[in-house]
């Protein structure tokens, strides 16, 4: 009985990695391409970019984000600093992250450098009326096993969290 189930393990773990090979052959060598979400905010950009920015604040809105404490001293910028708790498929996961672009009031970008590699960068752009802000996200995350079949099988949750994530930043605004 535990022979059939350690060949049977055998069997899957073997698929696996070809199944990654071959979409890595597919892809060419780029691994996961990134989520994207969009979502319109009824707030000026500045207010939007101050929440956004506010690293340590990030798990008000940011749910699979559990804490967050800065590594470098504030004010928080380009080069800057920061480790996250987070939750990836519910499995909690260290997150050390680099602030890569810090452009107040439109652009702000990490690079994630744990176990999960990978970026994220967030547009801000102010509505034509003045008082509302479109965000568009960008994240790409590299699981740190199977990269290629793992980010091919996390994208669809990924993508419905980020959206949610974007949804209750709009709601930090808009009530």
């Amino acid at each position: 009985m535990i022979g059939a189930s350690v060949r049977g393990a055998i069997v899957v773990a073997v698929a696996a990695a070809a199944i990654d090979r071959i979409l890595g052959r597919h892809a060419a060598g780029a691994i996961a391409a990134p989520i994207e979400s969009f979502v319109v905010i009824e707030a000026p950009i500045s207010d939007v970019w101050s929440e956004l920015a506010n690293i340590e604040g990030q798990p008000r809105w940011m749910t699979d984000l559990k804490a967050v404490r800065l590594l470098t001293p504030p004010p928080v910028g380009l080069g800057t600093r920061a480790e996250g708790t987070v939750r990836i498929l519910g499995v909690p996961v260290r997150d050390p992250v680099t602030v890569t672009a810090f452009e107040p009031p439109t652009r702000f970008a990490i690079r994630h450098e744990g176990r999960f590699s990978g970026e994220g960068t967030i547009d801000l752009e102010a509505g034509a009326d003045g008082r509302s802000t479109i965000v568009r996200w960008r994240e790409r995350l590299v699981p740190p096993l199977l990269p290629n079949l793992g980010a091919l099988l996390q994208r669809p949750v990924l993508r419905e969290v980020f959206q949610a994530d974007l949804h209750r930043l709009r709601r930090l605004f808009e009530g």
